[in-house]
């Protein structure tokens, strides 16, 4: 038996004797019962993000949705990054118990282990972020994530993932930039698998929270930076410490939300509370998408018109030389067993999905220049 086995295994019988104890007393005392059965359970959820991202809200709208569907039976603490435990360690937090749950992203691990990023910032093949997430939940995905977490790691913790984000923005920049050697020797910040892809085009990489990035480019600590978003860029001001902003990449073109818990905490939930708290996920990647439709648009156009900032679509010649260091770093990968069956069962979820996707859509670049002519230089 593990450890973590062990610290189930003792929390249940914990319960299960306190239940016994308590029946033993409510054979006594009429209405005490019925009190101590509605007492709701609550869940100390805290996410990476600082209180004012637009991720809060996101996160938000899960904990809303839990409240709500279990009838008040299951109450959730949310809290921001920092609040008991720094952004990057959410997950040893939920390990270690001290909290009960996080909203986080699994590139932010990738220390433990490089896989964790391929669950959202590996290699793009094609196809986007609602293929990966549609690889995690129909493609063996899921089971390759538990065993990443609790078999090599032994972590005492579950997790599901939810909300399929927009590809994210090559980035801010203070001058233009259309090519690779525009780039080069450039100190910028990302996280995960990114790093290592924009090491290999020639940047040295710092990995920052999002609430140290805008004082780590005032410093001059980092020239450049990506975050993951037109809302979360500009509040935390982005805007007001570089001025030329590239949208699209493939350095981060597939993440998700990364819903975590504690093991125990979660295997102690009754059963529909556990299926109320899993299906929530499921039911937040839809209003996330909503909300982030919404906001990204609207603060993508306030960022031009009320901040001055030059909005560009990032350079072919950028993109091919991320699809080139992306392939220099795959065979690295693969070295490693675990990674390579992964990479091997996204690639042919990719080739099958993608070429239905593909084949399917039609050119909706060609019917939006057609009714809003000029405002997207393809």
């Amino acid at each position: 038996m593990t450890v973590s086995d062990k610290k189930a295994a003792s929390r249940r019988s914990f319960l299960k004797l306190g239940a016994a104890s308590g029946g033993a007393v409510a054979a006594g005392a009429l209405a005490a019962p019925a009190v101590l059965a509605q007492a709701p359970v609550t869940m100390k959820m805290q996410t990476s993000w600082p209180a004012s991202d637009i991720w809060m809200d996101f996160a938000r709208q899960y904990t809303e949705r839990v409240e709500v569907m279990s009838g008040g039976r299951l109450k959730v603490d949310l809290l921001p990054a920092g609040a008991v435990v720094a952004a990057f360690q959410v997950l040893d937090g939920c390990h270690d118990g001290v909290i009960d749950a996080a909203h986080s992203v699994c590139a932010y691990w990738y220390g433990k282990h490089k896989g964790a990023s391929l669950f959202g910032t590996g290699p793009v093949f094609g196809g986007s972020a609602t293929t990966m997430l549609s690889w995690y939940y129909a493609g063996g995905g899921q089971e390759f994530y538990r065993e990443l977490t609790q078999d090599i790691l032994g972590l005492n913790v579950v997790g599901m993932l939810g909300f399929p984000m927009f590809a994210q923005p090559f980035g801010w920049f203070k001058k233009e930039v259309a090519t690779v050697d525009d780039v080069k020797g450039m100190k910028y910040r990302t996280v995960g698998l990114a790093a290592d892809l924009m090491q290999q085009m020639g940047m040295s990489v710092a990995q920052l929270p999002g609430g140290e990035i805008v004082p780590a480019m005032e410093r001059s600590v980092i020239d450049a930076f990506e975050f993951n978003n037109p809302s979360s860029d500009l509040r935390f001001g982005a805007q007001d410490v570089a001025k030329h902003y590239y949208l699209s990449s493939y350095h981060q073109a597939s993440e998700c939300f990364e819903f975590l818990f504690n093991r125990d905490f979660y295997e102690d939930l009754d059963p529909d509370l556990q299926a109320i708290v899993r299906y929530a996920v499921e039911a937040a990647s839809t209003s996330n998408t909503a909300m982030a439709m919404d906001n990204y648009s609207a603060d993508l156009i306030k960022l031009k018109d009320e901040h001055g900032v030059n909005i560009h679509r990032t350079s072919k010649n950028i993109l091919d030389a991320e699809i080139k260091a992306w392939d220099d770093l795959i065979p690295e990968l693969e070295k490693d067993e675990f990674m390579k069956r992964v990479l091997d069962s996204q690639r042919q979820w990719v080739e099958r999905v993608t070429y239905y996707e593909l084949m399917a859509a039609p050119d909706y670049a060609l019917a939006y220049e057609h009714y809003f002519p000029g405002k997207v230089k393809l």
